[in-house]
């Protein structure tokens, strides 16, 4: 009997409609187009600007485009995992509004948490319970909305994240395609350098909190750029050699879309051309949990079946890895 795999079958996303460009920002912080764009590669990002709307609104629109494009029905949905920085709410499970929002009533939820590596952690849980056999449809999200956390005066960060969100449907797989391989790391004495001081357990949310605006994300830069270019690197060269893969082998780097430099220097490290590079951080900046799904929304088309992809990821934490992955079809075919 042939190994059993998990494999994506399926891709949706959704992106709010607002742009919020570089020439707008000029307007609202001492920064400019041509600094942002040399130091980032972003030239717009979308916000989602609906009153009362969370993350979960982009999870259920990303959901609902899958959904709509496959014709799946939600009721054979097993599990649906919403991996994202920024949920609805605390203690309530944004996964669990999106499972009854999008009509899964069969499936158990939850979210993931491990911020801009959430989708790539995500991938590995999502396989695990495929490959096990207790389950043959698992629905992951990657959705974060971060203008929720965004100080719009603080430079460093409100350049950098955009809102959006990407789905994409795990099944089981014995022809040999899906996920290959992982390499997923953290180190938890990063978590001083990308974080959000406010609203957690060690410090309630208070007046002065709010007041010292401490509910916003912040970073050191120059320190996560840093390892994020070594460590994402690593990762990927990691997951070539242990598979032998060489440059000509791997057909796509599906890469975290924080900086372009970073993904440069991740390309770079595997011996890659520019045109084995899937990248839409121009039009969409960084959205944290939904960058590498919204890679394959944007790209679904090209991938064929048996492509090999390796995806790479670098998150607050600090959080980073890598996966093998072969695409198990084309999209021009019936799944």
């Amino acid at each position: 009997m042939a190994k059993r795999t998990a494999a994506i079958t399926a891709v949706g996303g959704y992106l709010p409609e607002f742009r919020l460009t570089n020439q707008i920002l000029e307007t609202m912080v001492d920064t400019n187009d041509e600094w942002i764009t040399t130091r980032t590669g972003i030239k717009e990002r979308r916000l989602l600007k609906k009153e009362g709307a969370g993350s979960s609104y982009l999870a259920i629109k990303a959901a609902e485009d899958l959904m709509q494009k496959t014709n799946l029905n939600p009721e054979e949905i097993d599990l649906v995992l919403v991996a994202t920085a920024t949920p609805d709410m605390l203690v309530a499970s944004t996964a669990a509004y999106v499972a009854s929002e999008i009509g899964a009533t069969n499936a158990f939820s939850y979210d993931l948490l491990a911020a801009c590596s959430s989708f790539l952690y995500g991938m590995s849980t999502a396989a695990s319970y495929i490959e096990s056999g207790r389950y043959k449809k698992v629905l992951l999200i990657g959705a974060d909305k971060m203008s929720s956390i965004i100080d719009y005066t603080d430079r460093a960060t409100c350049i950098i994240f955009g809102d959006g969100a990407g789905a994409v449907l795990f099944e089981p797989n014995e022809e040999g395609f899906g996920l290959q391989d992982e390499y997923l790391r953290s180190d938890g004495n990063g978590r001083e350098f990308l974080r959000m001081d406010a609203g957690g357990s060690i410090l309630p949310a208070s007046h002065e909190t709010v007041d010292q605006r401490l509910h916003y994300a912040r970073q050191d830069g120059k320190t996560v750029f840093k390892f994020a270019v070594s460590n994402m690197a690593d990762v990927s060269a990691k997951i070539m050699e242990r598979n032998n893969l060489s440059h000509e082998d791997v057909d796509w780097l599906v890469p975290h879309q924080a900086n372009k430099r970073i993904i440069d220097a991740t390309a770079n490290r595997m011996g890659l051309d520019d045109s084995k590079v899937l990248m839409n951080i121009e039009r969409y900046g960084n959205t944290t949990s939904a960058t590498l799904p919204l890679l394959l929304y944007d790209y679904e088309k090209q991938l064929k079946k048996g492509d090999n992809l390796v995806f790479a990821a670098f998150g607050g934490g600090f959080t980073w890895g890598s996966i093998y992955l072969k695409w198990a079809y084309d999209s021009n075919s019936t799944n």
